[in-house]
């Protein structure tokens, strides 16, 4: 994913990468004989995720601060509830 070094399209980014890591989070089935690579690919755009907040974080406004620290409070939810499925 490209670097933004415009606050609303770094942002924009960091909103949806994290939006699609929570879809596929709401989609991750364990009973299924593809678990492992779902979980995979869910790693792989929660990573993507924490990216995108990390550039977004060194442009953003005061506002957009707040917004991309609660993105990664969720992201961290998911990994937290990844790890303890395993």
């Amino acid at each position: 994913m490209p670097y933004h070094k415009d606050k609303q399209e770094a942002f924009q980014a960091a909103e949806k990468g994290t939006m699609e890591a929570k879809e596929w989070y709401d989609h991750l089935v364990r009973d299924q004989a593809d678990y492992g690579s779902q979980l995979k690919h869910l790693k792989q755009e929660v990573n993507e995720a924490f990216e995108q907040i990390n550039n977004a974080m060194e442009v953003a406004s005061e506002t957009q601060r707040i917004r991309l620290e609660q993105f990664r409070q969720d992201l961290q939810g998911i990994v937290n509830e990844v790890n303890g499925l395993q």
